[in-house]
């Protein structure tokens, strides 16, 4: 709905203020909505950004502006969106690391959901826990066996401090009973070079990344984290059959700053979950090793404060601090 700009009186009064703002609210959106996503094009999350971006215009009558914002953990990123108007103009599309890890690891610990507001989770996917194929272990009990005979020999890759996989690293070996190394990179790519070519034995990530090597059998699936109907993942048996217990998972979300109005992030969550019934978006969304699992703004909000105290204690336990 829009104004009558033939309108000759002026809206001078509270009522009529009122009225025109929830006119311009209704007009939600009349204009392209950013979406800010914190990794560099072509990876797995903006791969799944731009998916849903895509679906949500259809559904909202307005494009979505894809923004790779790459680098600094995602917190630059992460700050861009947060001291952005709370208009509903400008989103962030994350994983879960983003918001549940990283600001853990700032000097002045962040209070994540006093600069950002869910607007809710689209989809969770588990990590896939990998290892060299040059190791001699096919199963998680054999790597876990192999690992209490030869203390101190296994070193597992990440791409980076506090990343979801290095805390997944740290959460296993605690689990399990056993030690790992952690070996940072700057990068999955270099991670996954030494992973082939067994300088590092293993490492936890989304199954994307590791799909083309598994092909070739240059590194070998051992199991996931969290359940999955995903179809690449169906094969795969979950750890905690032999580490009881360990159990987690990276998940995808839309957040907003605070102070955006509540019915405009009640229209982003129905676009959202709209988009996500679309066939072609969930068929991707599938061969990525992902599963559509909805939840809204108030679900997401209790399952961010849950998730922030399991990683909370990983990092105070394990001393991980970024350099």
């Amino acid at each position: 709905m829009t104004c009558n700009l033939r309108r000759r009186t002026f809206l001078t009064s509270a009522a009529a203020l009122a009225a025109f703002g929830a006119r311009a609210q209704g007009a939600y959106p009349n204009r392209p909505v950013r979406m800010v996503i914190p990794f560099a094009a072509g990876g797995a999350t903006d791969v799944l950004g731009r998916d849903l971006a895509q679906a949500m215009t259809a559904t909202l009558g307005q494009s979505f502006v894809v923004e790779n914002m790459g680098g600094g953990a995602g917190v630059p990123a992460l700050n861009t969106v947060a001291r952005s108007p709370a208009d509903g103009y400008t989103t962030f599309f994350c994983a879960s690391g983003n918001i549940t890890a990283q600001p853990l690891l700032a000097k002045s610990r962040v209070d994540i959901l006093g600069q950002l507001t869910p607007v809710g989770m689209v989809a969770t996917a588990p990590h896939v826990l990998v290892v060299s194929a040059k190791l001699p272990v096919h199963t998680v009990g054999e790597l876990v066996a192999y690992a209490k005979a030869h203390p101190g020999t296994l070193n597992f890759g990440s791409a980076g401090v506090g990343g979801l996989a290095h805390l997944g690293t740290e959460l296993f070996a605690r689990a399990a009973g056993i030690s790992i190394t952690h070996v940072p990179y700057k990068g999955a790519a270099q991670a996954m070079t030494d992973l082939v070519s067994g300088q590092v034995q293993g490492m936890f990530g989304t199954m994307p990344s590791f799909t083309g090597m598994i092909e070739k059998g240059a590194i070998r699936a051992l199991g996931i984290t969290a359940p999955s109907g995903a179809t690449p993942l169906k094969n795969l048996p979950l750890i905690a059959r032999t580490v009881p217990g360990f159990q987690y998972s990276s998940w995808n979300g839309i957040f907003v700053p605070v102070g955006t109005p509540a019915p405009l992030i009640e229209q982003l969550y129905i676009a959202m979950a709209k988009g996500s019934t679309d066939k072609g978006l969930a068929k991707r969304f599938d061969e990525q090793g992902v599963d559509i699992a909805l939840a809204n703004s108030a679900q997401l909000a209790a399952a961010v404060h849950k998730e922030i105290a399991v990683w909370d204690k990983v990092i105070r336990d394990a001393k991980i601090a970024l350099n």
